[in-house]
Parts: structure tokens; sequence; C-alpha cells
């Protein structure tokens, strides 16, 4: 795709005037030829309102703004056209011209109106010349709309790295604007085909879908423009005459033969998705009026959108790879809990939603030298692989410190946070680590904990109630104590048949609401389910979260027998 440079030169160069409007109606920029139709300069309209310095009624008086067709379409930010409308010159007199406005879009921000003027004020009052004017200015028209289209493409796109949720918004976005139907195919690991998508008129692209469809292989002989593509071929574009003498060829070739003939295609284009050394796939448009196939510059916007298309499947694939390496890291760290006596314990980690970027969050249950049983649970500061690896090596690091020695929590994750420059490159962690102390079946049960910049263990006692254990807060691991003092143990009587739940921020934090409301609606929560059996508590806690979390959940649970 071009650059700004060249775009630019192309608008100073055109001969027909040009005139960009922003969102309020005033004017950002004019180009030579508008210069001369307005009889004005670009530096003496600039900023000034538009519709106040040129709209004019026949007479030369000014017209109220809301009979203005522009302003109008400004406010409702869309496509307008008009004829016979004056225009005042800087010179005083009056110009008549024909004009068309297309909305200008950055980033899905309106910015404004690319108007066309044409001067239809001709002397010779030749038909044939304004009908001249009007084809220029209707292909200046559908260059503007393949521009915007493009840049549409590329934003939208750039707002996903799920291959799935980026095909739908492609399709989305070229039916029915630029074909009457789309078709992608892309290259799996194993080297086949596959047909992921197909878009078409409203209703019908379901029936010819049918969901994800495994084409036959194609060798690189073939003459098929689709298996051409594919094979690092360059874009093809086709007409009816060509698509129906195309021979039968390999199986590939067939189906999507078949597919065309179905649509009753009578233009299509076929390009690669990616570069010519890197192609994932194929994307393939349709057109089904004879009247309007395809041209060249049809084409080339094609395949500059074969060329964006084919990166975000790359990332998204990479990024998918990187998914699957920590989660399947962060669950393997999960060991299976143990079930010392009458105590019982329960846990769940919930990846991030599809989508997110994958977290630090672990939780870990083991049995001391001494039969203490000792409870962590964990958020490693970040989101992504490295987070992942941190998590892991403070997971086995902490593990063999609390095995190790005896001692209260805070004095075993002080010796964590003074390793922690040697054993990671990860700046900052949350976490806290407890010892349930007193015989598994018979108590009495007491509680010593510490946490380092986590939320507060929930504590659910008979009776229903349900307090924060706010005690033996220290900073996060990874901001040292500059005091030198230890970090606080605190200690916490467990009642006979009370629940203690561990968790990471991800259970609370949800985007528009505050940290106070989300540790509220916890303990409600947690508190309508106290007397339910503890895997059903951590599954209804994971099931009640408001949509819109983004962030991983480790959940952590213990209860205690009642005597």
């Amino acid at each position: 795709m071009a650059g700004p440079k060249f775009w630019r030169q192309v608008v100073e160069r055109l001969s027909t005037a040009l005139m960009v409007v922003g969102p309020t109606g005033r004017i950002d920029a004019v180009n030579p030829a508008a210069e001369r139709l307005l009889g004005r300069t670009a530096a003496s309209v600039r900023g000034k309102d538009a519709h106040d310095l040129l709209h004019r009624d026949a007479a030369g008086g000014t017209l109220p703004r809301e009979r203005c067709p522009l302003l109008r379409a400004l406010a409702e930010e869309g496509p307008a056209r008009g004829d016979g409308d004056s225009c005042l010159r800087g010179d005083g007199h009056l110009v008549t011209v024909s004009w068309s406005a297309s909305p200008l879009v950055d980033d899905g921000s309106f910015k404004g109106m690319a108007v066309l003027l044409n001067d239809d004020t001709d002397g010779s009052g030749d038909p044939g010349t304004r009908r001249e004017g009007a084809a220029y200015t209707s292909a200046l028209e559908d260059l503007n709309e393949r521009l915007t289209l493009v840049a549409e493409i590329t934003d939208v796109l750039g707002q996903t790295l799920e291959t799935d949720e980026a095909l739908a918004r492609l399709g989305q976005l070229l039916v029915p604007r630029l074909a009457d139907w789309a078709a992608v195919d892309l290259r799996t690991g194993s080297g086949r085909i596959q047909r992921v998508a197909v878009t078409g008129p409203a209703g019908r692209d379901a029936a010819l879908e049918g969901g994800r469809e495994r084409l036959p292989g194609a060798g690189e002989g073939d003459p098929s423009p689709l298996v051409q593509v594919l094979n690092g071929g360059d874009p093809v574009r086709q007409g009816a005459a060509e698509t129906a003498a195309a021979p039968p060829g390999s199986g590939l070739a067939a189906v999507h033969g078949d597919f065309l003939r179905t649509v009753r295609a009578t233009s299509s284009i076929t390009v690669p998705l990616g570069s010519r050394q890197q192609v994932t796939g194929a994307l393939t448009v349709v057109r089904t009026d004879p009247a309007h196939p395809f041209d060249a510059a049809d084409l080339g916007v094609v395949s500059d959108i074969g060329r964006r298309v084919g990166l975000v499947i790359d990332n998204a694939r990479r990024f998918g790879r990187q998914r699957a390496v920590a989660e399947a890291m962060q669950r393997n760290l999960l060991a299976p809990l143990p079930q010392p006596g009458r105590l019982r314990l329960a846990a769940r980690y919930q990846p991030a939603p599809v989508g997110s970027q994958v977290g630090g969050d672990w939780y870990d249950a083991f049995e001391l030298k001494d039969g203490t049983l000792a409870l962590v649970i964990g958020d490693v500061v970040g989101h992504d692989l490295t987070a992942a690896a941190g998590m892991a090596q403070l997971h086995g690091i902490l593990r063999s410190l609390t095995w190790d020695r005896s001692g209260p929590p805070g004095t075993v994750v002080d010796r964590l946070d003074d390793a922690m420059p040697a054993i990671t490159t990860v700046p900052m962690a949350t976490l806290v680590l407890a010892r349930v102390e007193g015989h598994p079946d018979t108590g009495p049960w007491t509680l010593r904990w510490t946490s380092a910049g986590h939320p507060p263990p929930l504590l659910l006692t008979p009776g229903g109630h349900a307090r924060y254990l706010e005690a033996g807060q220290g900073l996060l691991l990874g901001a040292h104590q500059s005091d030198g003092e230890s970090r606080p143990t605190a200690t916490q009587s467990l009642p006979p048949g009370s629940t203690l739940l561990l968790y990471t921020d991800g259970l609370i934090e949800i985007p528009g609401s505050d940290l106070d409301t989300g540790l509220r609606r916890l303990r409600r929560h947690a508190l309508a389910l106290a007397h339910a059996p503890l895997d059903t508590l951590c599954d209804q806690l994971l099931a009640r979260m408001p949509p819109g979390s983004t962030d991983d959940v480790a959940l952590l649970a213990l209860r205690l027998p009642e005597l």
C-alpha cells in the first residue's frame, strides 16, 4: 500500500477540486484545483466554516444552516451529494457546482468529509462534458471507498488475536461493500487446506458453509487460480467466461469451481493471505452482477487486504502457540491436592478469556515434615509467557524453602524475596503463604499466614458469618523492604466447619468496577454458597463472576470438619 506522501501527491495533482471538511463543518484543507475553482487560497479558507464561507442561494444570499445537505451529512456521518448548488468565489462571483462527500474514518473515529467539487458553470452547455466530469467524480468516489475499506479492515482486524473472530469480521466488511461472496481457505499445521469461512448475502452463507470443510489436496502443476495462489503464485482475476472454461483440475480445484458455479459468479478475485514467501491461505471474493465486474483497481485493493489479513492470521497463530505453552506450564504446575485426614481441599484454575493474554496465577497445597498443611496462592506481575515462566520459578523455590525449614510464613517469604533476583527476572509478584496447624481430624486448628501484597483470605464460619483476614499484610515480592524489618505473620483460630478461601485478583477485579465492589460481591456469593459441597462452591463462584474479566483466576478452598 502506498504511503501518505504518495497520496498527498495524488490529491495535489487531481484536476478535480477536493475539500476536506472537519466534523464541525470547518475546512481543514483544499487542493490546488479547489483553490482555482473557488478563487481562494488554501491559507485563506483553512479553519473557516464551509457553509458560511461558500454556500449561497442562486441570488447570492446566505442559506439557513438547517437547509445545508453537507452539514446534515456531517451530523449523520454518512455520504451525500448535490447538484446545482452555488458557491461564493473569492472574487465575489458565484460558481455553480455539483459535489459528493464521503466520510473519513481513522481508528474507528469520524474525522469529517472528503468533498469533491465539479464546476457546472459550463459555457458550452455540452452534456458530454458534464457526463465526463460525473464519471471522473464517480471514479474518485470509488477510490475513496476502496481506501476507506482497507483502512477499516486494518483497524478492525488489529483489535483481535483470534483467527475465527478476525475472519468473521473480514467477511462482514467485504460483503456487500466490495463483493457479494467471500471465502477463506487456510493451510493447516498438517499442510492440508481447510475452508474456514464463507460469507454471502444474509441467509445464504450458512447453507453453503456448513461448518468447517477440509478440502482435497493439490499438486503444484494444477492450473486452478486457487491452487496457484496457495502455492505462492500471483493474485488472479477471472471473469465469468474464464470461470466456466476452467478445466476440472485437482480435487481442490473442483471444489472451488463448484463454489463459484453455485453462487453464480460472474467475476472473481483470488489472492494469497500473507506474502509470497509466507502464504497462510487464500481469499476469494466474488461478484454476481455481470454489469459490475472486478477491475484492476479492485485486484490491487484485494491483494493489499490479503497481505494484511495474512499478517493478522500469522500473529494469531503465534499468539495461540504461546498461549498454549503458557497454559500447559500453568496446569502442569498445579499438582494434585492432598486430603489430610478430615480436612478437605478444592481448587480451580481458570485461564483468561479467549483473546486475552496469559497470566502467572497459581495455587499450591502440600504437607510439611511436621504434618502441618501449607497453602499458597500467588500471582506474578505481567501477562505473557515470561510471567508464566516466572510463576514456575517462584512456585518451585517457595515449595523448597517452605519444606526445608520450619518457621513462621513471614520469615519464609522474606527468604524468597531475598532470592528473587537470583532465580527470576520477574520484577514483582503477590502471594499468600499460610500454615494450617492442628490435628487434621480433631483440631483445634490455627491459621498462620503472611500476605505479600495479595488480596486477603476470606473466612466463612458457621452461623452465616464471613470476614476478610486483612492482617499479615506486607509489601509485594520484589519491593524489598528498606528498613530490614521482617514480614508480619498473622494468626487466626479456625472454627470447626469453617471454610477458608484463597484467590487471585481475577476473581474480584472486573473492568469498570472498583476493588471494594468486587470484594463485596465475592463475600455475598461465598456466604450464599457456604453450605454447598466444596467443589460446588468453587464452581459456582467462578460461574457467578460478571462478564468482562480479562484476567486469569486461581482459587484454593479449605474446609474443616464439624466436630
